[in-house]
This record gives C-alpha cells, structure tokens and sequence, in this order.
C-alpha cells in the first residue's frame, strides 16, 4: 500500500471579530495565553508538494507569514462572509512567486458574490495592475485535485446553505447551525473533525458549544476540535471541561495522517 502524508495546519481559529476584541477590556481579550490569541478561521491541507487553503480569511497575511506558507495551489471557500473571504487579495503575493493563476472552488452563489464583490480582480475591462491571478470554478461536486478528492458538505448557517470539506480522514465544518441527514452520511469514519462552536450561549448562526459537543458526539470522529471561538471562550479554563476526545483549536495547531493515496482520489 502506497501511503502519502496529509498535513492539517490551523491557520485561524477566531471568530469574525479575531480575539482579542477591538477596544474589549475583558479577561479573554487581555489574557497573555497564546491559545487566546484568535486571527480569523482558516485551515491549510497540505499533500506532497501541494497546499490547499479553505478561505481566504481577513488574516491570511499574518497566518501565512506566521506559518511560512510560500505557494497556495488552490483555495476552497465555505461561504462569503467577510472575515472568510476578504483576505483574497492577498493571493497576489503567491501569484508573484508561482507565476501561475490560483484556481477558486466553491458553490456558484459563492463564487458569483466573489466575483461580484473583487470585480477588479475578474473584470478584464478594468486597467490591469497588480491584482490576484485567479481563476472561478463552481460546484456543488466533489473535487478531484492533486491526488486528493474534495467533497462538499452542504450545511445550514442560519438561512444561508454553506459548504463544509471533507478530505479523506479530515473534515472541515465551520459556520453552521445545522448539518442535514444527507450530509452527516458523508462524515462516517473521521480522524478528525474541526467543527463550528462560537461560544457558550445560544446564536442564531452557528452552534453554541453545548450544541456543537452534541454534535461532534453524532459525528464520532476520533478527534474533534471546535473551532471560529469568540471571547467568552477561555482556551485554558474551558479546554479541560470538554468531553474526551473534543477540544478546544487554537492558531498554529498542526496535524498529520499517513493516508492510503488510492482511496484519496
């Protein structure tokens, strides 16, 4: 058996405000703990020579230079919030050093928004400059690329329908409040799951963490980590009143899975 290393890196774990908090004087916001210090939610995969980013947060800079991150081959996008989104220009950078287009997947409403939203970077009318080279693929399908297959998993985030990813052993699942039968048939058998768990109280949004623990436990992966924290999450204090198995992500966390590369495509 062929076995190739699939390598997760957390790049961001916050959620859209990044912790701490613009002008916030709370005991989270002022904590000196590195797991307290939150740049917008993000995820790299990383197979043989490729990188794979999930968003394109509003830190991509700071995570990308933080991680030494030197070429991205493809971005998958969740949704169209602007703390998932708005770092897309900072795709430019990797443009520079590849000289090749950086190919975008997502679903047609995501793309068309990207579109719409950067239409400096798409309209070809515009004066060329110095702009992102990329290119827009829509799906709703899995994603067969660089030897891994890319599978969407639809998701509620209040009324919108998102976009989770699973690739081999590793899900992706943030931003959501729901995950429908059709989709939690397409999580079995997970070493690890990162999953949406805003805070301790409810939002109309996103799972609150009593709600995401319920879930992850539906899920049963091996691990899971939740993820897109706000500032009423302590890492230290509430890390260790977590179930087994379930846990609090933090920037910079990494994780490797040697992977059968045939069941990968």
């Amino acid at each position: 058996m062929q076995t190739e290393t699939l390598k997760i890196t957390v790049l961001g774990s916050g959620t859209s405000t990044g912790i701490p908090v613009i002008g916030c004087r709370c005991a989270v916001c002022l904590s000196d703990h590195p797991c307290n210090h939150r740049t917008r939610c993000s995820a790299l995969l990383s197979y043989g020579k490729y990188n794979i980013l999930i968003d394109t947060s509003t830190d991509l800079r700071q995570q990308a230079l933080r991680e030494d991150i030197r070429h991205i081959d493809a971005v998958f996008y969740t949704h169209s919030h602007a703390d998932h989104l708005h770092g897309i220009d900072d795709l430019r950078g990797f443009n520079l050093r590849s000289k090749k287009p950086i190919p975008l997947y997502g679903s047609e409403q995501t793309l068309a928004i990207i579109r719409n939203s950067f239409s400096y970077i798409f309209d070809k009318s515009e004066p060329v400059s110095y702009i992102p080279r990329l290119e827009l693929h829509p799906t709703n399908k899995s994603v067969d690329l660089f030897g891994l297959k890319m599978i969407p998993i639809p998701m509620q985030h209040g009324r919108m329908q998102v976009f989770g990813y699973r690739c081999g052993p590793f899900a992706y699942l943030t931003d959501c409040n729901a995950i429908p039968p059709s989709s939690l048939n397409l999580l079995a058998g997970l070493d690890l799951l990162i999953l949406d768990g805003l805070r301790f109280t409810p939002h109309r949004t996103h799972f609150n963490i009593p709600q995401a623990v319920e879930m992850a436990q539906k899920i049963g992966a091996k691990q899971t980590l939740l993820t897109h924290l706000s500032h009423e999450v302590d890492h230290p204090v509430h890390d260790r009143e977590l179930p087994n198995g379930i846990n609090l992500a933090h920037d910079g966390q990494k994780f490797s899975f040697y992977v059968d590369s045939k069941k990968m495509k």
